[in-house]
Formats: structure tokens, C-alpha cells, sequence
């Protein structure tokens, strides 16, 4: 029956436990409230500083990461609570599956708190500590590469308004940033510990403000002494504004069509020599051979108007043979035939019989790829998402865009469809679909390949007008400083948007409006040193953690072959 009886607290643990989920609270808000849409960017700052407090305290591996996971899942629920579509509420497993990230999300946290106890154990209190950033980062990078991968709590992500701040990620990366905002804590919370104790306190405390202070000084350096591209594009971005569910549901595709087709003629009346929709415009498999009349719509529109379009569309590919098919095809019985099908984007450019395409490589958990589906088949058979979105293949190569510029007719509104006398630009790009720009070296790769803008293609309706929209544009940000490239968003309901290479967004539109974004956008060829090496800070950090596991295990096994040996001493 002492199994089952907790233990009774005295007055005195319970007030410090009191004390200490107060504390651990206070970080998890903290950290939340430093995240968009709020102002309050520079919480993220002194976020931790309670959490050490807390942590400062704890001896046993159950006792740090119980700690770890009640901060972890305040933090978590206040700033990715919409990830389940709730204030919408019109999908009950897109509901479930949120619902169950909110728990499973801060489990991921123990894999920084785990490392800690580690060092702890085989060295000394201060040395873990000092270790403590590099644990975080390898825990946020360790994310990025799981099954369940959402590394949206990046502490990095917060920052994108601290324009100054964010420049040095052209060099060390948005986990760069992460890891100099935990040192930044933990500065300080050395430095108040140290003032409590009545010593020396300045040394902590100036340290904390030169790892602020240098970003800033490096970044004002670049913002004064920016200077843009001259070979640039006009773009126009296409917020249609549909009901995602309603589409999905079985919409008017003629309708849909002709919409899509009014706005991009209102783009190219502002000059727009390239034309973008959002993720999965229109509810078809365009290129499958039944939507011949909506495919040569789109055709006429591009060719008659010698315009760009670059469209977020489903893709389906048939193999008829089977020596053809790829490993993870899917076989179906009414056709006899193998198929994959992707959450793709397709480039008409005019007058190019070709339609360029790309098959999104990062699918979300859950609600477009069941974890683990390609290893437990019958797990996709179980999962499935109410809208028809799930069970889309993995796409296979970080591909580029080659984008011809032909400029649209000067006297366009008179009628007339001659093209002017410009010369022809071509230029390549890349392209992702919604999730996949929150992941920096994989936008990196893009770059290497030779892209020169990054076009993101979005459908953020899911989650209604909640912070989940706002979050997913500022992370953006990220991306065109880290590569400094432009990026382009385009989003279903918003938001759709124009960021620079600073990261500045010069253009934006309203969430749950329909409307047209054009505007001129910078191409550039440069690569940054993140660029080149975005894995410097990620694999770093991991092989601390690694080091500090080795050299824990190697302890625990020369104390276990020291309690052999005296055992064995002992029968003698």
C-alpha cells in the first residue's frame, strides 16, 4: 500500500514547491510573451532567469526534468496554443493532434535538462551550468531532425523584430542566436546570484552585455552600410482569401479558377512580371490529365500576358512501370498502377512548353504525414486528417526554379498584348511550401544551389486569426538575413508579404482580406558565411552533448567496475 501513498509534504516544502512552480511559471511566460505578435521581444532576455533559479536547485535526473517539462509546457501552451486549430474548430483530429502537441511538445525539452543532469554528474555545478546553452541548442536542433519534427519554439525565432540584433545571423544562424541569448541568461543570472551572495557581480553581469552589445554593434554596421541589388523583379502575390475547408469540401473549380485568374490580371496591370498563388490554389491534381481546360487557362493566361505564374498546386505522378516507381509509390487497385502525390509547386514561365515542379520535402506531423507511416504502413491507414490532406508523399531534392522574366505589355489596360522591347531576365529561385521556411539549413541548401529569392507559398487559414499566422511570417524574417535574399510570401487568408534582405518587411497584407501584393524585389547571388556553413552552431552544440554523454557513461561504468573489484576483493 506504500506504493500508492504520496508523501506528506511539510508546510515549509510546501511553500518552497509553491515558489518554485511560481518561478518556473513566470519563464514560461516569459519566453512566450517574447514571441510574435507581441512587442515584447526582449523578454527573451531574462525568460530563463527563473528556471536557473529553479534548476540551481535540483540534484536528481526526475527532479530537473520535472522542473524542465512544467516550464516547457507554459511556455509551449501560451505560444503555440493555436497549432490545433481550436478558435476555428471545424476538424476534430486537426483539434486532437494539437491537443496532444501541447503535451508531447515540452517531452523535447528533456533532451537539453537530460544533458545537464549528465554534466552535473561528472563535473562540477558551474561547469554544467556553463555547458547548460549548448545542451538548448542541441535539443532545438535534435528537434528539427525527428519524425515529429516542429522546432517552432526556436528561442531565436523571437527576435525578429530586434532588427540590429538579428544581422549576425548572416553568420551564425538563427541557432546562433539561440545560443547567445541562453548565455545572455545565464549571465545575468550568475550575476544575480553573485549580488545576493554580496560578491562580485560586475564580471557575469558585463559579459551578459558585451554578448548583447556586439550583435547590435555588428548589426548597425550593416543596416547603415546596406546597399540593394540593382537586378530585381516586380512580383505580385495573390491573397485569394478561400475557406480551406470549404475548398477542400468540393468547391466550384471553374470558379476558383476564374477568380485566381481576375486577381493576377489586376497584378499584371501594376507591371508584375511574375505572378504567385498560394499553397495548394486550387483543390485539383492539375497535371493529371482530367483538368485539360483549367490547365490551358492558366497557359493562356501566361503566355498571352508573357508573365511568370508560380503556384503552391497538388501533384500526382503515375508510374506504369514498375522498375519506374520509387520506393515509397503507392499501388492502386483500380488503375493497376503505382503513384506518389505531393504537396507541390508548379512554374509556368511563358512561352515554355515545360511546367517546372517541386515536391514539398518537409510535411507536417500529423497533418500531411503520419510519423513513422513509411516504416508502420498501416499507421497511415489509422491517421487521417478530415480534410484529405494527409498521406502525401516526401518530395526528393532541393531543386530550384528557373524563372524567365518576360515583362508584361506596357499598354496592357488598352487591350493590347505585345510585349515591350525589354530584354529577358532569367534568374533562379527557390520555392518552398508553408512549414518548410522554418527550417534554416534547409533553406540554406537552396541557396548554395544558386537561388536568388526565396518564395515562400502558404496557407495559414487552418488556425484562424490567432498568433500561429503572424509567428510563421516573422520567422521568415530569419530566413532572408541569415541567405540575404528577399523573400515573398504568399498566403491563402494572409499573411502575404515582401521581406528584404535586412529582414524588413517593406509590404504587407491584412489577415482574412482578399487582396493584391505587388512590389519590386532585389535578386542577389552572394552567399553569406551561414550559407555556406549553416551546420557550424547545430553540430557544434550536439557534439558538446555528445562529449558530455560519452564522458558520463565512461563514469558510470569506472564506478561499476571499481564496485566489481571491491566486491570481488571482498570474498577473499
Amino acid at each position: 500500500m506504500r506504493l500508492f501513498q504520496k508523501k506528506k509534504l511539510t508546510a515549509e516544502e510546501k511553500s518552497k514547491k509553491r515558489k518554485d512552480l511560481a518561478l518556473l511559471s513566470l519563464s514560461g511566460l516569459l519566453l512566450a510573451l517574447a514571441f510574435p505578435p507581441l512587442p515584447f521581444h526582449y523578454f527573451i532576455f531574462v525568460g530563463l532567469i527563473p528556471y536557473f533559479v529553479v534548476l540551481e536547485k535540483r540534484e536528481t535526473l526526475a527532479e530537473i526534468n520535472r522542473a524542465t517539462y512544467f516550464m516547457a509546457f507554459v511556455f509551449s501552451l501560451f505560444t503555440v496554443y493555436w497549432v490545433g486549430g481550436f478558435t476555428v474548430g471545424k476538424d476534430y483530429f486537426l483539434m486532437l493532434s494539437g491537443f496532444v502537441l501541447l503535451f508531447f511538445n515540452p517531452l523535447l525539452f528533456l533532451i537539453g535538462s537530460t544533458l545537464f543532469y549528465f554534466a552535473l554528474k561528472s563535473f562540477s555545478r558551474k561547469v554544467a551550468m556553463l555547458l547548460f546553452p549548448f545542451f538548448w541548442v542541441c535539443y532545438e536542433y535534435c528537434y528539427s531532425l525527428t519524425d515529429f519534427q516542429f522546432p517552432w519554439l526556436t528561442l531565436g525565432n523571437s527576435q525578429s523584430k530586434f532588427l540590429h540584433f538579428i544581422q549576425i545571423a548572416d553568420i551564425i544562424g538563427v541557432y546562433g542566436l539561440s545560443l547567445i541569448i541562453v548565455f545572455i541568461n545565464l549571465f545575468f543570472f550568475v550575476s544575480y546570484r553573485h549580488y545576493l551572495k554580496k560578491s562580485n557581480y560586475k564580471i557575469p553581469f558585463s559579459a551578459a552585455l558585451l554578448l548583447l552589445i556586439l550583435p547590435l554593434v555588428y548589426g548597425a554596421v550593416k543596416v547603415n552600410s546596406f546597399k540593394e541589388s540593382e537586378k530585381k523583379i516586380r512580383v505580385g502575390l495573390i491573397q485569394p482569401n478561400l475557406d480551406p475547408y470549404e475548398k477542400w469540401s468540393g468547391g466550384n473549380l471553374d470558379e476558383i479558377t476564374s477568380m485566381y485568374l481576375a486577381l493576377s490580371r489586376k497584378a499584371v496591370a501594376k507591371k508584375a512580371e511574375v505572378v504567385i498563388w498560394p499553397e495548394t490554389a486550387l483543390p485539383v491534381y492539375l497535371l493529371s490529365g482530367e483538368y485539360f481546360q483549367t490547365r490551358d487557362s492558366i497557359r493562356n493566361f501566361v503566355n498571352s500576358l508573357h508573365v511568370s505564374l508560380l503556384t503552391g498546386m497538388p501533384n500526382f505522378i503515375a508510374y506504369f512501370e514498375n522498375n519506374q516507381a520509387p520506393t515509397d509509390a503507392k499501388f492502386s487497385e483500380a488503375g493497376k498502377f503505382y503513384y506518389t502525390n505531393y504537396n507541390a509547386i508548379l512554374l509556368f514561365n511563358p512561352d515554355s512548353v515545360r511546367i517546372q515542379s517541386y515536391g514539398k520535402m518537409k510535411l507536417v506531423p500529423f497533418g500531411e504525414h503520419t510519423p513513422f507511416a513509411d516504416q508502420l504502413p498501416f499507421l497511415g491507414d489509422l491517421i487521417k486528417w478530415g480534410v484529405g490532406l494527409g498521406g502525401w508523399n516526401i518530395g526528393r531534392d532541393t531543386s530550384n526554379f528557373k524563372l524567365r522574366i518576360s515583362p508584361p505589355p506596357a499598354d496592357y489596360e488598352l487591350g493590347k498584348t505585345q510585349p515591350t522591347n525589354n530584354q529577358p531576365l532569367t534568374t533562379n529561385i527557390n520555392a518552398v511550401v508553408c512549414y518548410e521556411s522554418i527550417f534554416p539549413e534547409f533553406i540554406a541548401a537552396f541557396t548554395q544551389r544558386g537561388s536568388e529569392m526565396i518564395a515562400v507559398v502558404t496557407n495559414d487559414s487552418w488556425y484562424g486569426n490567432t498568433s500561429g499566422p503572424y509567428q510563421h511570417k516573422e520567422i521568415s524574417v530569419l530566413r532572408a538575413v541569415e541567405n540575404r535574399r528577399s523573400v515573398v510570401r504568399a498566403a491563402n487568408g494572409g499573411i502575404s508579404c515582401i521581406i528584404n534582405p535586412l529582414g524588413v518587411t517593406i509590404a504587407d497584407t491584412k489577415m482574412y482580406t482578399k487582396d493584391v501584393l505587388v512590389g519590386n524585389v532585389s535578386l542577389n547571388n552572394e552567399k553569406t558565411f551561414y550559407t555556406l556553413h549553416p551546420f557550424i552552431i547545430p553540430v557544434t552544440s550536439s557534439v558538446i552533448s555528445l562529449w558530455i554523454f560519452g564522458i558520463f557513461i565512461l563514469f558510470k561504468l569506472k564506478a561499476k567496475f571499481k564496485d566489481g573489484k571491491s566486491n570481488v576483493v571482498s570474498l577473499f
